[in-house]
């Protein structure tokens, strides 16, 4: 079978997914509604992606849960249809939210529970690295809050940053 330029898309999205620790099944469920015109039903992505209807179906939960896909109907069908989030930047606002949530959160809670346990006045290399560590990622957090809350400001910094490449949305 000939890959078209949408499958091509699908699979460099879900390696690209993969790579940022991903599912590689739910970056190409994805990746599949974004270059879909129309609603596609749990067994119509099952069947282009050539994935079970279960691992589509955990895909699709997942997604929604990110807050990227959304099920809608279709006048006529009982089945559930999925759509991608329409807008792009609102799309990639909710993945930064849930990847902020699920992997800075949780290293920089456990760097400060540890830094929380050290004797006072404890020192040496690894100490230093360790605070060091909780700092920047504390940083981090604390753009990342910034940006994550005020979306139209961060469209804006991030064109300011790419040299006005980025367009705000007529």
């Amino acid at each position: 079978m000939k890959q078209t330029q949408k499958d091509r898309f699908v699979d460099a999205w879900g390696q690209m997914g993969s790579l940022w620790g991903l599912n590689t099944s739910m970056a190409r469920v994805h990746a599949l509604l974004i270059v879909s015109e129309d609603p596609l039903s749990l067994d119509a992505i099952a069947h282009r992606l050539q994935i079970s209807r279960g691992n589509a179906s955990m895909c699709l939960k997942e997604l929604r849960n990110w807050g990227v896909v959304r099920r809608v109907k279709v006048r006529g069908d009982r089945r559930d249809y999925y759509l991608t989030e329409p807008e792009v930047w609102k799309m990639f606002f909710a993945i930064a939210r849930e990847r902020k949530r699920r992997e800075l959160d949780p290293v920089l809670a456990a760097l400060r529970e540890l830094l929380g346990t050290l004797p006072q006045g404890a020192s040496g290399q690894a100490v230093k690295r360790l605070k060091e560590m909780k700092d920047l990622l504390a940083t981090l957090d604390a753009v990342a809050s910034q940006v994550l809350a005020q979306e139209e400001n961060a469209r804006s910094a991030l064109a300011f940053l790419a040299g006005g490449a980025t367009r705000k949305k007529t």
